[in-house]
């Protein structure tokens, strides 16, 4: 395998972006392309123009959370007070659920984030002759809602060109439209902060369309006159903001207020008008944080301790497991296992659970050989929700492995690295390369190398909870130190081939790489 030098990385991925149409903001889609998209902003400029009450029901999650922000401020904006449920976790269930649905008795209903599988709740809006316009991106089922209007680029009859986008997305572009519809003026680019909060956080492919506005709304983050995103860049004290950033340090901080207690918290911290605002809702995510890593990690344990090595996915359950972390435990276990992960709490007879998956398996395709004994489900091809009784887990294991027989492809993607690295040939203009082709994400990887007969000099466990691996390796005679997080066995050859990337480490003004461990082969 032959060393990769600073101008073949530059050219690989450089490559990636060569045929992006939507390279700059100027050039990415019109809202007219959707589906409905100019019946339902006819239908919101009547409603405003009737002074009729505009309800916003969003979902727990930072996508939801985040979608319901931008309406709101959009609303706000243009001199409109709307109301807004986002329903909780532990006492509504997920989206539009027919307990939300009796909490509305007039007016115009807008899901964002959610609404795609709501046919139950619509009828009961329906029945109280309450219009219900959807703006989602989940995968459209078999039966669709009874709606005014249905703006979901997986539809499909929808003529937007580029499926892959979130819930907040989707909203921002039908305040676009509505904008539009009333012939007024609102700075849409306002909102890209938002909005590449919630594509990486909702981990949506990093190309074309996406990679633009998260590389545009990135730069906007850090520069935000937002309380909330003035707060996390004083926190996160870095120069430039880079995906993993997002994806590791905020995300989980705004997720952490729906995963453990209410999401409203986490949208208070995001509208926040004042530092003392802010302060205060970001104190409480910092806590909910801390209580959901304590949480994840007992789960996890007892999760593991079902797993069968020779089942095709993980299928495992417990009582009372709690439900704001169960989604973040079937993705850990996905990816150590490298196979489907389910993960089932179960309560009062329901067993509601989590489903990741990292291959060219399409998750709501495998749950789909299952609809028959379930409540519900939902979601994406690599991450998906569902309910069923939980006498019937065993049944549903059964049928999940049994689909996967026949599945040929690798149960989980393999790792693709551009290379063999020379560990001393990574200086401050290597690291620039690849922070210049920021952000990476889902499809668009950040770079991998591999380090081939590293030699172990020393190794020790770091971190407050001894849970962190850091090695002393020589390669080739030069010293290098890297870090695999998570990792806490001490089972090590003297030679290792690694799989490894590279960020910055910013320390008081000192910038040096940082050589994380992807991979111990």
């Amino acid at each position: 395998m032959s060393k990769i030098t600073k101008q073949k990385l530059f050219e690989i991925l450089n490559a990636r972006h060569l045929n992006n149409p939507y390279s700059k903001l100027a050039s990415i889609p019109s809202p007219n392309s959707f589906k409905d998209i100019d019946i339902a902003s006819k239908r919101v400029k009547e409603a405003i123009e009737n002074k009729e009450k505009i309800t916003i029901v969003g979902d727990y999650d930072v996508d939801g959370v985040v979608s319901t922000t931008i309406m709101l401020e959009f609303f706000n904006f243009i001199g409109v007070k709307v109301d807004y449920i986002i329903p909780n976790r532990f006492e509504h269930g997920y989206g539009l659920s027919p307990k939300i649905a009796q909490m509305i008795d007039s007016g115009l209903v807008i899901t964002v984030d959610n609404g795609i599988s709501a046919y139950e709740a619509s009828i009961i809006l329906k029945d109280k002759n309450i219009d219900l316009i959807i703006t989602d991106h989940h995968t459209v089922g078999d039966k669709l809602p009874v709606a005014l209007a249905i703006i979901n680029p997986k539809q499909k009859d929808c003529n937007f060109e580029f499926k892959e986008i979130c819930g907040a997305q989707v909203a921002w572009y039908f305040c676009a439209a509505i904008k539009k519809q009333m012939n007024i003026n609102v700075d849409m680019s306002s909102f890209l902060d938002l909005l590449s909060l919630a594509i990486i956080a909702d981990i949506m492919p990093m190309t074309t369309l996406n990679y633009t506005m998260v590389k545009q709304g990135l730069k906007k983050m850090k520069l935000s006159s937002r309380e909330a995103f003035k707060l996390l860049n004083q926190s996160l004290a870095k120069d430039i903001l880079v995906s993993d950033d997002v994806g590791f340090m905020i995300a989980p901080k705004i997720n952490s207020a729906g995963r453990m207690d209410d999401a409203s918290i986490a949208l208070e911290f995001l509208l926040s008008k004042s530092q003392n605002s802010a302060y205060e809702s970001l104190a409480l995510l910092d806590e909910l944080n801390n209580y959901r890593k304590a949480l994840q990690e007992e789960i996890t344990l007892k999760a593991q301790s079902q797993i069968k090595n020779e089942d095709r996915a993980i299928v495992v359950w417990g009582e009372d497991w709690h439900e704001g972390v169960i989604g973040i435990v079937a993705s850990k276990l996905s990816n150590k296992y490298k196979k489907p992960a389910f993960i089932f709490s179960i309560k009062d007879n329901l067993a509601k659970g989590s489903a990741r998956a990292n291959s060219s398996i399409n998750l709501y395709d495998l749950i789909s050989n299952a609809k028959d004994i379930l409540n519900g489900f939902g979601g994406h091809k690599n991450a998906a929700g569902l309910s069923l009784n939980a006498l019937k887990l065993e049944e549903f294991k059964y049928i999940i492995n049994k689909s996967l027989d026949n599945f040929e492809d690798n149960l989980h993607d393999e790792l693709e690295t551009l290379g063999e690295l020379d560990v001393q040939s990574v200086d401050l203009e290597f690291l620039d390369i690849i922070e210049s082709f920021e952000p990476y994400g889902l499809e668009n990887e950040r770079p991998i190398f591999k380090v081939s007969n590293a030699n172990l000099i020393k190794y020790e466990l770091i971190g407050r909870d001894k849970n962190h691996l850091k090695l002393i390796l020589n390669s080739d005679g030069y010293l290098f130190e890297a870090i695999k997080f998570n990792e806490n066995s001490l089972d090590l050859k003297e030679s290792l081939d690694l799989i490894l990337s590279i960020s910055k480490n910013e320390f008081r003004g000192v910038v040096k790489p940082q050589f994380l461990i992807q991979e111990i082969l």
